[in-house]
């Protein structure tokens, strides 16, 4: 197999909602309600919502500019590709990079619609839910057929609903649903508190995906403000770790047999020694944990039930039949700063180096298509689908950088070089700006 002949489907990227999103999706009960984007007198586009002002409408959307332009910036809609907001310039964006399918996060609600969950009016927040569904699986996934798996957020504050909205979005196409890595930093019950069964029992039911992001529950250590920022990107992929745990010894995983879910944008490299530990913890200390796994190990059920995903991941690749061949994905992160686009290929394919045909088909979009219920080939022929079909469609497309409006350098900060207290306060201060 050549570079080229591979067919990419990325399982975590991210959307900046467009303007219009409520436009055709919400009753006209809420219409006066929904978020709304507004531009300030700085130049600044953010979102309102009930009167909280929400950080800038571009929040590390950075695909495309200079790498000396990374962080917390862009601000404003006309600092991003329009292919952070538009589904037709995404698509291009895809077909220059040569992927055929992405699962796209949300922004603005955050990845598990705990802007609205925050909300004291639940009838209201409910409706905020279902309309930003309608319009991610109608609107933007519905746009291009078999270009996109839809994702839907959950109604946090009420499993019951949950498992509503589950089988609803499922009766649409959707069979992926986002939830936090760790719900009790948000306010919720434990993951291991049996109130989340109506949730883990429809997703069981329905085959839907729980895609769990890094950072969705589990807060940003920031203790040392005067840290370099790179320690905090460094570890996050690996906060999921501590949920891989919960998730491997949790009793609700033993109970649901089809019950999938996905550790998004968590890397694999760690993977082959967490299921080491865990197999030796539980051989060790089982006899007074009282754990009871019969007659399997805690990497078995870790297998049989956990989505694994990476960006770019070399070890992790390398150790393959330590973490279990079927159930790794690939990632771009699209446009976050982490993401490979527009070299998502070649940078992808570096990595697969002496995989055979069948596992590189397996990583770059098999796997994909069993776990997260996608098939993009009732839609679109198997051959118009690879790297070198959908880059033949985008050869007018400009990759040229897009400078300007965004990052600041070193000599911007007192030591040089960017802290996590740098960030912190650049994130302040995106919210923090009168609106007149």
């Amino acid at each position: 197999m050549n570079l080229e002949d591979m067919i990419l489907v990325s399982v975590d990227d991210h959307i900046c909602e467009p303007p219009d999103m409520w436009a055709d999706h919400i009753s006209s009960k809420w219409k006066d309600r929904v978020p709304k984007m507004v531009r300030k007198p700085d130049g600044t586009d953010v979102w309102v919502f009930e009167g909280q002002q929400l950080i800038n409408v571009g929040l590390n959307a950075v695909a495309g500019r200079p790498p000396e332009e990374y962080g917390m910036e862009p601000t404003s809609l006309g600092q991003l590709r329009d292919g952070c907001y538009q589904v037709d310039a995404r698509i291009d964006d895809m077909n220059a990079s040569g992927i055929l399918g992405s699962l796209c996060f949300s922004s603005v609600p955050g990845f598990v619609g705990e802007l609205f969950a925050n909300q004291d009016d639940k009838e209201m927040a409910a409706a905020m839910v279902r309309g930003y569904n309608d319009w991610h699986i109608d609107g933007w996934c519905g746009a291009h057929p078999g270009r996109f798996i839809p994702l839907a957020i959950p109604m946090m504050w009420d499993p019951e609903l949950m498992a509503e909205e589950v089988r609803r979005v499922a009766r649409k196409g959707c069979h992926a649903m986002t939830f936090p890595d760790a719900p009790t930093n948000l306010g919720f019950p434990s993951i291991h508190s049996e109130s989340w069964d109506p949730f883990w029992r429809a997703c069981d039911e329905e085959g839907t995906i729980v895609c769990i992001h890094i950072g969705s529950g589990t807060k940003m250590k920031l203790e040392d403000m005067a840290a370099p920022i790179e320690i905090m990107i460094t570890s996050t992929p690996i906060s999921l770790y501590g949920c891989a745990a919960e998730l491997t010894f949790s009793k609700f995983l033993r109970k649901y047999d089809n019950l999938k879910i996905a550790l998004s944008e968590g890397g694999t490299g760690w993977v082959p020694y967490f299921l080491e530990r865990a197999d030796y913890v539980y051989e060790h200390h089982r006899f007074w944990t009282k754990q009871d796994f019969g007659k399997k190990l805690p990497s078995d059920v870790f297998r049989e039930h956990i989505v694994t995903c990476f960006i770019d991941d070399a070890v992790g690749v390398a150790n393959r039949d330590l973490i279990g061949i079927d159930n790794i994905t690939w990632e771009c992160d699209y446009p976050h700063s982490d993401t490979t686009w527009p070299e998502a290929s070649e940078r992808l394919w570096k990595s697969l180096e002496g995989l055979s045909d069948a596992e590189i088909h397996k990583i770059t979009h098999l796997n994909a298509m069993e776990h997260f219920n996608y098939d993009p080939f009732q839609h679109i022929p198997r051959e118009q689908a690879t790297v070198e079909a959908l880059r033949a469609q985008a050869t007018d497309i400009d990759l040229s950088l897009k400078r300007g409006g965004g990052g600041k350098s070193p000599s911007d900060y007192e030591t040089g070089f960017v802290t996590i207290g740098d960030v912190v306060q650049q994130m302040a201060s995106a919210i923090s700006t009168p609106m007149e």
